[in-house]
């Protein structure tokens, strides 16, 4: 890519807006709690908190935010073994019964067909996002991949979508987020970006209550949308 060229840029958060991960997080998630003698949950449950700030799933090692039940853990060291075993169990389990949210794979294409430049700036680890791209089919669509450890920041702090801008030349007014939660809307709103908010999404919150420019219900017919603000 030229330096000196600017480029459209669409910014993707990753559970509940590309993907729906909420059952394989819920079978990892349950899979420790039982193990450890703490109450599992159900999907629907998974999905309200895999979005929240403070409580994001498994605390920082995956999503960069400790959860509330982790709070109640005095021993750091169990602590420490329960997210280590999380994300060993996940990472084996990554993709087994996660879906692509509706009309993703084409909006994908119609965005490679316009030439915009597509990233990921998800509050997962990297390597585990990655790899979750790559096994449901979607990896090569995208230019660059963030995690909650490619930085030393994420979401909210609007430098993790800054960042991705400024290392794929892209223009910032040319530029837009897509996400699910408050996280993403926080972020996209400091970094001055139009967030396009998926309803239903990884939160507690509803969406009235969430900053955004447009709510969709999935990615079908989003292009028009998408145009207005990189074309506009």
């Amino acid at each position: 890519m030229q330096k000196n060229h600017k480029t459209k840029l669409v910014l993707f958060d990753l559970d509940g807006t590309l993907i729906d991960t909420a059952p394989d997080l819920m079978k990892a998630h349950n899979y420790v709690m039982k193990k450890y003698g703490y109450k599992t949950k159900t999907t629907e449950e998974i999905r309200s908190l895999v979005g929240r700030g403070a409580s994001a799933l498994i605390g920082r090692s995956l999503w960069g935010n400790a959860k509330d039940e982790f709070a109640k853990i005095e021993d750091k060291k169990i602590k420490t073994e329960m997210v280590k075993e999380f994300i060993n169990f996940y990472g084996k389990n990554i993709c087994n019964e996660s879906t692509l949210i509706n009309g993703v794979e084409n909006f994908l294409k119609w965005c490679k067909e316009k030439k915009i430049s597509l990233a990921v700036c998800t509050n997962k680890q990297e390597h585990l996002a990655i790899d979750l791209l790559k096994k449901i089919g979607i990896y090569n669509y995208f230019e660059y991949v963030a995690g909650s450890n490619t930085f030393d920041y994420c979401k909210p702090d609007p430098r993790h979508l800054i960042s991705i801008i400024e290392i794929l030349s892209g223009d910032i007014n040319k530029s837009l987020m897509i996400g699910d939660s408050e996280t993403d809307a926080n972020a996209a709103k400091s970094a001055s970006l139009p967030i396009i908010l998926l309803e239903n999404g990884y939160t507690e919150k509803n969406t009235d209550e969430i900053y955004h420019n447009h709510l969709v219900k999935d990615f079908v017919g989003i292009e028009k949308i998408v145009s207005k603000y990189l074309d506009g």
